[in-house]
């Protein structure tokens, strides 16, 4: 099949693209020659920079077609038992206003102060988020919430007890604490105890809640691994936390709560299902 500059690429059939794939598998087989595998592999990173689909599929989650300057320090932590010193690091990082990757029980988010709009506004900058979503904000333990948010009801504290920590993302009516940027003027704030012990290290050691948008450009797959991140961001932010592997591929559940009167409505279900949220509320 020849490629030309002027084919529309991502409307090409399903069956073109599979014979595509397979040409391009070709270029990483062992009984090509070096020489041939080279030359493949460029015709090859060309095609593939103009379809999507194949994109995420050949590199799950990698961009190597751009020249890029990496400048991201990668910062090895323990996952279970996060080392105090290497938490302080990005604590500083945080606190002087920095965006910093890290593990969650999902995936690796983008966490900055909430409090220091500049940071916050670099996160909209970095994944060309549009300015009407707010962000979610990661915090240490349930306790926190309440300095947080409003009018926080029995729905709110059956919800928490049951699934924190864990992958459920809490929408609660904003406190005044909160900066309007980080509300995105809605008035709420969408809150979660991780089970990630790095990341409710960092918000202790930060004495705030910090971001938790998933750490990816626009477009691109979520990152469950450091080295995802890494090829995705690492001339955009000063600093990723390795982690490992996260222990979840699928985001959280949503559950809004800002309606009041112990109403509820799922957002979006994730890892939680829609019927365990209910029978929790049930009783």
């Amino acid at each position: 099949m020849r490629v030309t500059n002027s084919m529309t690429l991502t409307t090409i059939p399903g069956p073109a693209l599979n014979r595509l794939w397979s040409i391009l598998e070709h270029s990483l087989q062992p009984n090509t020659s070096f020489a041939g595998r080279g030359m493949l592999w460029l015709r090859n990173c060309v095609v593939l920079s103009r379809i999507p689909r194949l994109r995420r599929r050949f590199f799950h989650g990698a961009v190597p077609f751009r020249r890029r300057n990496l400048t991201a320090e990668i910062l090895c932590i323990n996952r279970d038992e996060p080392e105090p010193e290497l938490i302080a690091q990005v604590v500083e990082s945080l606190a002087a206003g920095k965006v910093a990757a890290l593990p969650t029980d999902t995936f690796y988010g983008l966490a900055v102060d909430p409090v220091n709009l500049r940071a916050v506004e670099r996160i909209y900058e970095i994944k060309t988020r549009a300015r009407h979503k707010p962000l979610s904000l990661l915090i240490c333990e349930t306790a926190q919430a309440y300095g947080l948010a409003r009018d926080i009801d029995t729905a709110f504290d059956r919800l928490a007890e049951r699934f924190w920590p864990g992958p459920l993302t809490i929408v609660v009516k904003a406190g005044a604490r909160l900066p309007l940027r980080v509300t995105a003027n809605t008035g709420n704030v969408a809150l979660r105890v991780p089970e990630s012990p790095i990341a409710r290290s960092v918000v202790a050691g930060l004495g705030l809640p910090i971001t938790a948008t998933s750490a990816n450009l626009r477009g691109m797959p979520e990152c469950t691994d450091a080295h995802f991140v890494r090829a995705q961001l690492a001339d955009q932010i000063p600093l990723i936390v390795d982690g490992g592997s996260t222990p979840r591929s699928v985001p959280t559940t949503i559950v809004d709560l800002s309606g009041g009167g112990n109403s509820w409505m799922i957002l979006r279900e994730g890892a939680i299902p829609t019927h365990e949220i209910a029978l929790t509320l049930q009783h």
